[in-house]
């Protein structure tokens, strides 16, 4: 949620509670934390929101101390993401694949929305850096991507596999047979000039998992919260999969973190090794079912 959404929030909670200066302390704030609707991770996200606003004002000089100093955060939820199976992954592409509609209207923005599924799936890129791939950003000669300052500011410059390159000119050619006077600086184009539109995209998807009957809530076990699938997902099954082929092959996977993080755009490996306690799509659906089993058999 965004840091406007938090402060509003705060206003409303100062409004409602008829709070002044003097009653901001941390006996406020823990009750405040036990107060407002949202989960742990949320309720945590808010009060770093406001510490930060109260230590700007502290910087100014408009409060002496921060209030928010020796609040502690609330105990989180375990988050388990949902992962698809390679197998789910590639029925994924094939669903979006067929949703691609032959009239000239849609084709070449249904398509684009397609390669930003495949080079979610493939790359294990987020939403947003496929979508704002420019052009120049796609490089025939070596096949490979350039990433430029998404999450954290970095850049990267990335290969693609050759299924991935194979669709990308496919895509290319069939743009400039279509639009031969094309100006948009975008690699996968969307409507009026811009970049595929993220909405449609994440409708576009959620439909896809609908026809394969894959729907699910988010389930909440104890202090585990089992993720339903999201695009994000596919970044996830990118890791975890990855990881899963290389202890597949004999391999120690802690050795490959290194290189998957550079890959995925991670800071530190350490970021990365989280993705070793997921083990697989079949694994944490067992979890579940073996969780919930527990809870209803209790």
């Amino acid at each position: 949620m965004p840091t406007t959404y938090y402060l509003i929030m705060f206003d409303r909670y100062l409004v409602d509670n008829h709070a002044d200066w003097n009653d901001l302390n941390a006996a406020f704030f823990l009750n405040m934390q036990n107060e407002i609707p949202l989960e742990a991770c949320s309720v945590n996200n808010m009060v770093s929101v406001i510490r930060v606003f109260f230590q700007f004002l502290v910087r100014r000089e408009e409060l002496t101390h921060d209030p928010l100093k020796d609040v502690p955060r609330l105990r989180q939820n375990t988050v388990v993401p949902f992962v698809f199976s390679p197998e789910q992954v590639d029925q994924l592409l094939d669903v979006m694949s067929h949703r691609i509609r032959k009239k000239e209207t849609y084709f070449l923005r249904d398509l684009a929305m397609y390669l930003v599924l495949l080079l979610m799936a493939r790359c294990g890129l987020r939403i947003s850096e496929p979508i704002r791939l420019l052009r120049h950003h796609y490089r025939r000669d070596d096949a490979t991507i350039y990433i430029e300052k998404t999450k954290f500011s970095k850049d990267r410059l990335i290969p693609v596999p050759k299924e991935v390159a194979t669709q990308i000119e496919n895509y290319l050619s069939v743009r400039e047979a279509l639009t031969p006077n094309d100006d948009n600086p975008y690699l996968l184009v969307g409507r009026e000039n811009r970049c595929v539109c993220e909405t449609a995209f994440r409708h576009a998807f959620a439909d896809a998992l609908k026809e394969m009957e894959l729907c699910q809530e988010r389930k909440i076990v104890g202090n585990v919260n089992f993720n339903p699938p999201t695009p994000h997902s596919l970044r996830h099954s990118f890791a975890v999969n990855t990881l899963k082929s290389v202890w597949e092959r004999g391999q120690d996977a802690q050795n490959a973190l290194p290189v998957l993080a550079a890959y995925m755009g991670h800071t530190n490996p350490k970021g990365t090794a989280v993705y070793l306690r997921v083990a697989d799509a079949a694994s944490r659906k067992q979890l579940v079912d073996f969780s919930l089993w527990q809870r209803n058999n209790r």
